[in-house]
C-alpha cells in the first residue's frame, strides 16, 4: 500500500541523490522500471545503461529526470522513506502502482493531484486515514498541508 506523510519529514532521503550512489542496473530490466522511464520522461531503455532521449539523445541513468530517479528508488528500496516532491504530477500513477506491488512510504510537500487515477488505495500517514477516492485524497492531503503550514 502507498503511504504518504504531508509535510516536512527530516529522514525522508533525497531520491536523485540516492540514485545516484545506490542504482544497480539490473533494476533497468525490469517492466515497471521501463515504463516508469517511459511514461514520466518519455525515453526508451535501449540496454546496459543507455536510454534514448527525444530531447538529450543517448544518455546515462544519471541523466534521467529527478522524478524517475525518486520512483526507481521508491520501488527498489520500499523500506526506506524517500521524500517523493521531486516527483511531479505525472508520476502518481507510478506511485500508484508502486503501492499495488510493495508497501511503501513517501514524504510530500506538495499536494499532488491523483486526478483519474481511482481506484486507488492510499493511507495518509498523518493521520491513518486510508482514501479510495480522489475527493477523500484531496481534502486529506490539503487538511494536512495545512497544518503543516505549507
Amino acid at each position: 500500500m502507498l503511504r504518504i506523510f504531508f509535510g516536512d519529514m527530516k529522514d525522508a532521503a533525497y531520491g536523485p541523490t540516492w540514485f545516484k550512489y545506490n542504482y544497480d542496473p539490473s533494476w533497468f530490466n525490469d517492466e515497471l522500471v521501463q515504463r516508469m522511464i517511459r511514461e514520466v520522461d518519455h525515453t526508451e531503455y535501449v540496454s546496459g545503461c543507455v536510454f534514448d532521449s527525444p530531447v538529450l539523445g543517448m544518455i546515462p541513468p544519471e541523466r534521467l529526470s529527478g522524478g524517475v530517479k525518486t520512483l526507481i528508488m521508491i520501488y527498489k528500496m520500499p523500506e526506506r522513506i524517500f521524500d517523493a516532491t521531486s516527483c511531479g504530477p505525472n508520476c502518481a500513477h507510478s506511485l500508484i502502482e508502486i503501492g499495488k506491488r510493495e508497501n511503501v512510504t513517501i514524504n510530500l510537500r506538495y499536494y499532488m493531484p491523483m486526478k483519474g487515477l481511482e481506484p486507488f488505495e492510499i493511507e495518509i500517514a498523518n493521520t491513518g486515514e486510508i482514501v479510495t477516492k480522489e475527493k477523500d485524497y484531496t481534502l486529506a492531503a490539503l487538511d494536512c498541508l495545512d497544518e503543516a503550514g505549507m
